[in-house]
């Protein structure tokens, strides 16, 4: 083959190309003045060796440097670093070399030389500025989309506004914002930007009526919203809106915000698009799921489209901080002042050090997926990344993450690299359009802004074609870059006139904010510098390693003489026999809820699960690795190899950290058969409607018997035990009785290192028989060893995390004595809740599962036949019949967004 049919250079210097195509060992290739045998297998989008290199010598791509060479290397060598090569070879990639070829190149600072930094001047403006049609607002630019949007203030009303928008019949104009901050017991580290965020979801020019639900005593309430919007001198709402605050039952309060919404949702509807300028657009340029094509297509056409944005008056806002380090010089090429120049490389050593207080350093932002297709490390991923700034364009602002528009022309945003995250971000900022760059196929897309995803090559964009918008890939066959900006320029004129996206074709959105981190300064133990800290040196409460998994002693009572009826099947016998689909990562996570919906509703399974349950999440990719990541894979194992689950199918994305070939390898580890489970891939089996269809065969296959009702008793269950709010003596004597005789039957209870139970000197006592502390015997989302009484290790106070942490753990239920409000349900795991409080019971009777007053014995009794009664499927939680459900994985103290 001739080299320019199978090799692309990103510049004319450079010494290694990319791989247009696989090239196998054994494939010949003309390079004009000499042909050659590949030596060993080069994947698509992996580079090889174009001219000779010398041992120690850099290899360039866009003429930077990004690895050296370990030996001399000569014309065909496959290039690999020692992490690239480990992630194909994981992949199970036949021809590979044994060795790696090169080392990646350290980070080391970028030193601004203020004497050489050029101060140009922006793109010039066109003659007559075009114009499109939006949606008038009073206090700022128009909108390319007009959404009534219900926006929850914290986790704790997430599952609130997402089945308010259900019972408001899921229509489009009708969008959920729901998020996992802000749900702790504590004012979050990322207050400032949560409220930044919020205030400018609000705000954003595509809201067209807008409700802002917070709960009773929330952290982070409406209050404190409208206070942050007038403290910074935000523009005043003059849309439809209002505050809600819960106060009573899930299902009155639904009623009354219902009554609410409805007035608004007729008067979006009536509101007409008119003709205004380019000037009120905002382009998000973002990108996910990136290969080495990112910086030679489609960057370079977002890039292109974004400065013709600019030349009509419109803006352009850049993110990702972290996927920037390593490109400092090209963005600083052509800059407004030195001021600018200064502040955008505070904000990447800003992040730096972030980072690095948790034990952790950018070098780890790329993701399995990434270097899969071709990025091997953190600069060869920057310097794409950075094609995003077309070469003729100015810097002209930088901005924190969320911050107000300062005016137009192009803007760096502070943000992570995790894709959702960074996109909050820019909404929050004013965005009202999103360009999405990608080279795996990410179906990324924001609720209430239309998103245009442009794809890197041909043959990914066919595979993907009914997800995604442009085929920048035409580019590497020939379509002139002006022919394609002048096609995409027009596609974002008519997108941002009311087209619709392919996203939103697909109906498919997410949110994730900027999220919360636990540390906040250097701490001894902690790596500040460029080397990770290894974990083993890490302080075992910060890294949650594993613990022995053994009960701690603790009083047994002989239980009652309360039947179960449970269900038998494949040797077990549990409360339920789960059909389980879990993402792999967050990208995933809305098509797996969609999935479980539709495989219920139709029954896909027959009559071998008692119900199919998704579990949809924030993790997975776009954060740090190291402790977290062990967490995560722990809680993700866990409910994978639960007792109540019969059937479990994994859905990656196909670009993530934790993909299919990451989680086969944390069950092999865990001594479970990959093969017991389904593995289907959004991006590698074709799309949303490919990756259903094989799901729906996965789960129709087997055409197993449905599970046998048998007699049990207390002794079969495993419980984690809770309390929220205020406890009575007896009431904490009654729960220290349920869990004596749940142990003393010979089954498990769990409890929280954090919770108020075991923080009860009461409890304690009658418990464990001394008020002397517990420590904890399981990890957070640990499996025990023996059953018996369990304290899990819980990082922060968030109820939804906890929740999730005992369900990895193997709890089959959750009972939960609440005082002073009620709690979300968890998807997988029954929450029963009960109350001995007069006042709760009269606030949120509605809420409760069961009223418990009278002796601790008599509390006991009450307590104990309602778990029995969910257990054998005879009541149904009320929290789970009414929709108020969620799930939730914590990152633990190391975590933080990348």
């Amino acid at each position: 083959m001739r080299f320019d049919e199978v090799g692309v250079l990103p510049e004319p210097g450079d010494n290694v190309a990319i791989a247009s195509r696989r090239l196998e060992a054994g494939t010949v290739i003309d390079f004009g003045d000499q042909q050659v045998t590949l030596p060993h297998t080069v994947l698509e989008g992996h580079r090889f060796v174009a001219r000779p290199v010398a041992a120690d010598e850099p290899l360039l791509s866009w003429s930077t440097p990004f690895a050296r060479a370990r030996r001399d290397l000569v014309v065909g060598d496959y290039v690999c670093t020692p992490s690239s090569l480990a992630s194909v070879t994981s992949r199970g990639v036949a021809g590979l070399p044994s060795e790696p070829s090169a080392d990646n190149v350290p980070l080391d600072p970028y030193e601004l030389d203020e004497t050489a930094l050029r101060l140009g001047r922006q793109v010039s403006p066109v003659e007559r500025p075009g114009t499109f049609l939006g949606f008038k607002r009073e206090q700022g630019p128009a909108g390319t989309r007009n959404h009534v949007v219900l926006v929850a203030t914290s986790s704790r009303s997430s599952a609130f506004v997402t089945e308010l928008a259900r019972r408001l019949g899921n229509s489009p104009t009708v969008v959920p914002v729901a998020h996992t901050e802000g749900g702790e017991d504590v004012r979050p580290n990322n207050l400032h930007f949560l409220l930044a965020t919020l205030s400018g979801f609000l705000l954003n020019p595509n809201v067209g009526a807008v409700l802002v639900v917070d709960t009773e005593n929330d952290v982070v309430a409406g209050s404190n919203i409208r206070e942050f919007i007038a403290e910074q001198g935000y523009p005043s709402l003059q849309v439809p809106h209002a505050f809600f605050t819960r106060t009573g039952g899930f299902e009155a309060d639904l009623a009354a915000a219902a009554a609410l919404v409805e007035p608004w949702i007729p008067q979006v509807l009536a509101q007409q698009r008119t003709e205004v300028p380019l000037t009120d657009l905002r382009i998000g340029l973002q990108c996910g799921g990136s290969d080495a094509f990112s910086g030679i297509s489609a960057n370079p056409l977002s890039g292109a489209v974004a400065r013709e944005v600019i030349r009509h008056g419109g803006i352009a806002v850049l993110a990702e901080t972290d996927e920037l380090i390593g490109a400092e010089g090209y963005v600083l090429k052509n800059v407004r002042d030195v001021a600018t120049a200064r502040r955008f490389l505070q904000t990447i050593q800003s992040f730096k050090e972030r980072v690095g207080w948790h034990g952790h350093t950018a070098e780890g932002n790329p993701s399995g997926g990434n270097v899969y297709r071709g990025l091997y490390n953190i600069v060869l991923k920057s310097v794409g990344a950075a094609r995003k700034l077309d070469r003729d364009v100015r810097l002209d602002h930088v901005i924190d993450y969320a911050e107000p528009l300062p005016g137009p022309g192009f803007i760096f945003m502070d943000s992570p690299g995790n894709d959702l995250e960074s996109v909050a971000g820019q909404v929050g900022s004013g965005c009202n359009l999103i360009f999405f760059t990608t080279g795996n196929g990410s179906i990324t897309n924001f609720p209430f802004v239309p998103t245009i995803k442009f794809v890197t090559t041909s043959p990914r964009y066919e595979l993907l074609k009914a997800e995604m918008d442009v085929d920048a890939g035409r580019y590497l066959t020939g379509t002139p870059m002006d022919t394609l900006t002048a096609e995409t320029f027009d596609l974002t004129v008519r997108v941002a006139s009311g087209e619709p996206s392919a996203g939103e074709r697909a109906g498919h959105s997410q949110v994730s904010i900027w999220r919360d981190w636990k540390q906040t300064g250097p701490r001894e133990g902690i790596s500040i510098d460029r080397r990770p800290l290894p974990l083993a040196e890490l302080p075992i409460d910060d890294r949650d390693a594993p613990l022995a998994g053994k009960p701690v002693p603790g009083r047994t009572a002989t239980p009652p003489a309360i039947g179960l009826s449970l269900l038998a099947a494949d040797g077990r016998r549990t409360p339920e026999q789960v059909g389980l689909i879990l993402p792999t990562s967050l990208c995933s996570g809305q098509i797996a809820l969609r999935l479980a919906e539709q495989a219920e509703n139709e029954k896909w399974a027959g009559e071998a699960v008692s119900r199919l349950v998704a579990l949809p999440h924030t993790e997975g990719c776009g954060s740090s690795g190291g402790a977290s990541e062990q967490t995560f894979a722990r809680t993700m194992v866990g409910y994978l190899l639960h007792p109540n689950v019969r059937m479990a199918l994994l859905l990656e994305h196909g670009c993530e950290k934790t993909h299919n070939d990451y989680f086969r390898s944390r069950l092999v580890e865990a001594g479970a058969d990959p093969a017991r489970f389904g593995w289907a891939s959004i991006q590698a089996d074709g799309g949303l409607e490919a990756v259903g269809g094989r799901v729906r065969e996965w789960f129709g296959r087997f055409g197993l018997p449905a599970p046998v009702e048998v007699a049990g008793g207390l002794g079969d269950l495993t419980v984690a035990l809770e309390a929220r709010g205020e406890l009575t003596d007896d009431t904490a004597d009654a729960f220290a009785l349920v869990g004596a005789s749940i142990v003393g039957a010979g089954g498990t209870v769990m409890l929280s290192s954090r919770g108020s139970l075991l923080a009860n000197d009461r409890f304690r006592r009658n418990a464990f028989g001394s008020e002397d502390s517990v420590d904890p015997t399981i990890a957070h989302g640990q499996r025990f060893v023996e059953s018996g009484w369990h304290v899990m290790r819980m990082p922060g106070t968030d109820w939804m995390e906890t929740a999730t942490g005992f369900g990895a753990g193997g709890a089959q239920q959750i009972l939960a004595h609440v005082a002073g409000g009620t709690l979300s349900a968890q998807r997988f795991v029954p929450v029963v809740q009960l109350s001995a409080d007069p006042a709760t019971v009269r606030k949120h009777g509605d809420d409760l599962d069961a009223v418990v007053s009278g002796t601790r014995l008599e509390q006991a009794q009450v307590a104990l036949r309602t778990v029995a009664a969910v257990a054998s499927r005879r009541q149904v939680p009320r929290a789970v019949a009414s929709g108020n459900v969620g799930f939730q994985i914590t990152r633990g103290l190391l975590g933080t967004s990348m």
